[in-house]
């Protein structure tokens, strides 16, 4: 009944194209910004920083790159972990090199060293596809943990290979504190997801999609495959390599080359698929669950064993974490394929046609 377009006329071509042409949907997309930049600050702690709302927001970011890549050109990857490697240590090298090297630059020449190297790992999408495509981009995984462990120019020679940063200002604020990290997080991921969500509207966003679903038809109609799949990579990997400059010098501070392994990527390609594939809104849901549940059910578990009467140690807790953890995607999966953002249009819709049956 209060979400319908009734009444909402648009006088130019330019007001019907905006991103959100319905006044509820600006009204609510206020509101999220104001709860997320104003209403945080006001009543999170230390420990709700660090451990939710910083690796929400980075994780947001990245999901965001991997569902351009995934979802929106339909180019299967399994190198995500390794694109976040090349953008921390690139943004690293620039950073500790460069004298006087503002942050926000560095993060951005990091973000071009992932883009270049993805590329690279992208050019076997030219050829081969699907399943074969995602092997081709595991070799970039392995090839990535290998050079940043075994090459140390990339850790200025450090005999450890670890890298660390400190002393991080912003046009000379200081990201000591867990809320400057925060808002620093948040104010890159409104821009970048602002940038993606105009870039997917786009010419360039219609030929990924007309590739993904048939390059054969796409390519009869005048889009060529090269440009649409290494557009998708570049743009891809550069938020990805972003991302992950920002996880190590902002939420980690001090990293490995095993910060970055496979289990990065697998736990990226679950956001983009359980939060919906081709959607912006389904990369921030997704990137939510996955890392939220973790530590919601790490708190709950012991809590219910305890109403139970029962003691439950914290190995057994930590498995049965993992197992309900699995549980949950799988039946997920089999519920909902198209992810969290489908239900959420549905929801959308249902509530332009209430109280009428749909």
């Amino acid at each position: 009944m209060y979400y319908r377009e009734n009444g909402q006329f648009k006088t130019s071509y330019r007001a019907d194209q905006q991103i959100f042409p319905i006044a509820q949907d600006r009204l609510a997309i206020a509101a999220l910004l104001a709860l997320a930049f104003i209403g945080m600050p006001l009543v999170a702690s230390e420990y709700f920083y660090s451990a939710i709302l910083i690796p929400f927001v980075i994780m947001s970011m990245a999901a965001l790159g991997v569902n351009i890549l995934v979802g929106y050109c339909g180019q299967i990857s399994l190198g995500s972990g390794a694109f976040m490697a090349v953008g921390a240590y690139g943004a690293y090298n620039v950073f500790m090199r460069v004298p006087g090297m503002p942050l926000i630059p560095a993060l951005i020449l990091g973000g071009l060293c992932a883009t270049f190297f993805g590329i690279l790992f992208g050019l076997p999408s030219l050829r081969v596809k699907g399943l074969y495509l995602a092997v081709a981009t595991l070799a970039a995984q392995f090839f990535a943990d290998w050079m940043f462990l075994r090459i140390k120019w990339f850790t200025l020679d450090n005999a450890s290979g670890s890298a660390a940063v400190s002393d991080l200002q912003v046009l000379g604020v200081s990201l000591q504190s867990d809320l400057a990290k925060y808002l620093f997080c948040l104010s890159l991921l409104v821009v970048v997801a602002l940038l993606a969500k105009n870039l997917v509207r786009g010419s360039v966003g219609r030929e990924w999609m007309a590739i993904r679903d048939m390059d054969v038809a796409a390519s009869v109609i005048g889009i060529r495959p090269m440009y649409a799949k290494l557009s998708a990579f570049a743009v891809s990997s550069f938020i990805i390599g972003m991302a992950g400059a920002l996880w190590a010098f902002i939420y980690l501070g001090a990293w490995e080359p095993g910060a970055f392994n496979v289990d990065l990527s697998f736990k990226l390609l679950f956001m983009v698929i359980i939060g919906g594939m081709g959607s912006i809104m389904g990369s921030f849901f997704g990137a939510a669950f996955i890392v939220v549940l973790p530590i919601a059910l790490n708190q709950l578990l012991p809590a219910l064993a305890g109403l139970a009467g029962l003691q439950i140690t914290t190995t057994a807790a930590s498995h049965a974490e993992l197992m309900i953890f699995g549980a949950l995607i799988v039946w997920f999966l089999i519920v909902e394929p198209h992810g969290l953002a489908k239900l959420w249009s549905i929801g959308k819709q249902k509530m332009r046609v209430w109280p009428f049956p749909h």
